[in-house]
């Protein structure tokens, strides 16, 4: 058959329009889109857990952690600072930075510089058995990657994964998330909230200062080389009895940076952000969790809520630096009310009390006050603001 000269036209224009439209959309599908509801869905979701130390972020890592569809890490920037411990924290930043947008993009070759050479395993990352996912397949095939796995396990049966596996898992999960402390400002995140190819929500964990100091004193010790790199040079100058003081008004500042500087952002990345208080999570822990799943897009799944309901109603009150136990959550988060001097309250709220007051925390004026555990000491303003952020 002949086909006339319009024709011809016609199909040769319909099969270019054709190409066309099939190139624009392997672009777009290459490329991933920072918007929510246009994007791929093979893109990962990148969620990264921001607060600082001694401010429950372990248990709220675990809670992403043990979903079966997260690939989770915590705190690999510990490899940079143990690495450059004689610097002062803000010079880590942009390192820390790079780190976790390698991790994000599942390209685990970042961590060559933080590790002594020669082979290396899975278990050489900082605290890799808190995470399900370097304990179940493809990284580990001696759990089912759908059920809840205690690091003890994990450490026994999982220490000899190759390192490789590390890159593997993360590629083979939807969302991965990582939770780091040691971040005390916005700006040098900025390049992670724009970049086009990862899809970043911060959930930020905030808990009340008075609280943090008193479990900071139980874990001082553990957390030396830390405070020495977040006063740098300061850290000398000052006597010793003064130091965990200024050491919480530095992480009280940073704190209070990041949540004034996400107010400012434009409102399609304040809504890639997410506050979170630590008392009103152990309150209402189904309730919070599910506000958090739901917000980076998992499911609540049944053996998750019951595993939240039974880690929050425990006995103990949970003093390692790193480690998650069943504790009873309502305790632990009043617990600074009945055990701290109310001199030591008084100052904590001296060197915070801008913090206290924006986040939400009610200061005590009197011992009376702070022993009276009737009196409410949390404000519920700093939520209609939040949502007001969410809408």
């Amino acid at each position: 058959m002949i086909l006339s000269a319009k024709t011809r036209l016609l199909l040769l224009l319909v099969s270019q329009a054709a190409i066309l439209a099939l190139f624009l959309r392997m672009y777009n599908y290459s490329q991933g889109s920072p918007s929510g509801s246009d994007e791929p869905k093979h893109m990962h979701v990148h969620v990264l857990v921001l607060s600082s130390w001694r401010s429950g972020s372990s248990f709220v890592g675990q809670l992403f952690g043990q979903h079966p569809d997260v690939f989770y890490l915590m705190e690999p920037a510990w490899h940079v600072w143990m690495t450059f411990t004689q610097s002062a924290a803000w010079r880590l930043d942009m390192a820390m930075r790079d780190l976790i947008r390698s991790i994000f993009l599942c390209d685990m070759s970042v961590f060559d510089a933080y590790m002594q050479p020669g082979p290396r395993r899975q278990s050489s990352l900082f605290q890799w058995d808190d995470s399900r996912a370097l304990c179940s397949p493809p990284a580990c095939n001696l759990f089912s990657r759908d059920e809840i796995i205690l690091p003890d396990h994990c450490r026994l049966l999982c220490n000899q994964q190759p390192f490789e596996v590390v890159e593997k898992a993360c590629r083979s999960y939807s969302h991965v998330v990582l939770k780091e402390v040691r971040f005390l400002n916005l700006q040098s995140l900025y390049p992670l909230l724009t970049d086009p190819s990862l899809n970043l929500t911060i959930v930020h964990l905030v808990r009340d200062p008075r609280a943090v100091f008193r479990s900071r004193e139980h874990t001082q010790g553990e957390l030396m080389i830390d405070s020495r790199m977040v006063l740098g040079e300061r850290w000398h100058k000052r006597k010793k009895e003064d130091q965990p003081y200024d050491v919480l008004q530095v992480i009280c500042q940073g704190q209070l940076e990041i949540y004034k500087a996400v107010r400012s952002l434009p409102k399609a990345l304040r809504q890639r952000y997410l506050l979170v208080r630590y008392e009103d999570l152990v309150r209402a822990p189904l309730a919070q969790t599910s506000r958090m799943y739901a917000y980076v897009g998992l499911e609540f799944l049944p053996r998750l809520q019951t595993w939240v309901h039974n880690i929050t109603r425990g006995k103990g009150l949970g003093e390692h630096a790193f480690h998650t136990n069943a504790r009873d959550a309502v305790n632990v988060s009043q617990v600074w009310r009945w055990s701290l001097p109310f001199e030591k309250v008084s100052r904590v709220q001296n060197v915070c009390g801008d913090t206290m007051n924006l986040l939400g925390y009610r200061q005590v004026r009197s011992e009376q006050e702070q022993r009276d555990l009737s009196l409410e000491l949390l404000s519920t303003w700093t939520f209609s603001e939040q949502n007001d952020q969410e809408g």
